[in-house]
């Protein structure tokens, strides 16, 4: 939901009008995300740039295989880059999914990004491609400590320092200590949706 759904178009004007007028300069898109959140309370959720560009990246695979980028093959991955069944544990090698218990299963995973990105955010200003290359982000690496939580990509971000923060994507490009070509597309993406 945005400003422009809850209020009718003549108070949602008059309402972008005073926040410009108060600036003293016209609104970037981040400055119309930060409105409509203050204005929507409720769980955030990545937009669907976020979504698409995960999906870009999670190949949707019914039979669970191991991980092509590590050495010891770990984790054992299925659906759409899920590591882990409906009860907390390892997805056991070989087994299949139906599509729609993968796509419930990136739901879930997709859900449990998004909370932890909300609250390591907590109140810093952020805009919306900047919350979905976060969720991406965590998605992909964890939103936990040696992931998200920890990185000097939440810190810089938290700092206000945006090229900086966005300049750190780059630097998340490996796994067991090798560069992978599809992590460095994958950050130059997220990297670009932070910036948009």
């Amino acid at each position: 939901m945005d400003v422009m759904t809850a209020l009718d178009d003549a108070q949602g004007r008059r309402l972008f009008d005073a926040v410009r007028m108060v600036k003293g300069k016209p609104l970037t898109q981040g400055d119309v995300d930060l409105v409509n959140r203050a204005l929507a309370p409720g769980p955030r959720h990545a937009d669907k740039r976020a979504i698409d560009l995960i999906h870009s990246f999670e190949t949707l695979k019914l039979t669970s295989y191991k991980d092509p980028g590590s050495k010891n093959g770990l984790p054992i991955t299925c659906g759409l880059g899920t590591t882990v069944d409906e009860n907390g544990g390892p997805i056991p090698l070989g087994v299949t999914w139906t599509r729609e218990k993968a796509d419930r299963l990136f739901a879930r995973d997709l859900a449990k990004a998004e909370t932890a990105v909300e609250r390591l955010v907590g109140a810093a200003p952020t805009t919306d491609g900047q919350f979905g290359a976060l969720v991406s982000f965590a998605y992909n690496v964890n939103e936990g400590d040696g992931g998200l939580k920890t990185s000097t990509l939440l810190r810089k971000h938290m700092n206000g320092d945006y090229g900086g923060a966005k300049a750190e994507f780059a630097r998340w490009r490996f796994n067991d200590g090798k560069e992978l070509k599809g992590l460095v597309r994958r950050r130059a993406a997220e990297a670009e949706l932070y910036a948009s």
